[in-house]
């Protein structure tokens, strides 16, 4: 049974998100980026997800306005992908923006004019969770990797 848990201690918040983002190079393969995740999600509403005492999977909130909130980085272990848990993930994080009154929440991930399949899964995991195509910013994250921001009223 998968438990999710909301974490407060940025040392713990930092070790989850180091040894799960490095398990995962398909999607987070640029060390730079990485690690700017790892450093700055330590400030942000966090919650991890346990099958008994292992860390499986985690999202970090960043709020970004008064009404909007963001998934800003989130990652859940290869072998767990497919089982829900990003859903009971998603869950949380919707229920602590419905309880913090945002309005909106966004997420940014590649854009479908990149040819990378692992991201293909991850836009069609957000839009099963109900996040709709807002923007593409072709040159935010270098011309290489086009930003697209999806956005959903809560």
């Amino acid at each position: 049974m998968i438990i999710i848990q909301e974490i407060i201690e940025e040392k713990k918040k930092a070790e989850i998100t180091d040894e799960i983002l490095h398990q995962l190079p398909d999607w987070f393969g640029i060390e730079e980026s990485t690690q700017g995740y790892i450093r700055d999600s330590k400030k942000m509403v966090y919650f991890a997800a346990y099958d008994e005492e292992q860390t499986v999977g985690f999202l970090a909130i960043n709020p970004t306005s008064r009404y909007t909130a963001e998934i800003y980085v989130m990652g859940i272990k290869t072998e767990y992908h497919r089982m829900g848990i990003g859903r009971q993930l998603f869950q949380t994080c919707y229920q602590w923006c419905r309880e913090h009154h945002y309005e909106y929440l966004q997420v940014k991930t590649l854009d479908y004019s990149s040819a990378d399949p692992n991201y293909a899964k991850t836009r069609k995991y957000y839009e099963t969770m109900g996040f709709r195509p807002l923007e593409c910013f072709p040159t935010l994250w270098g011309e290489c990797n086009p930003c697209l921001v999806m956005i959903q009223k809560i």
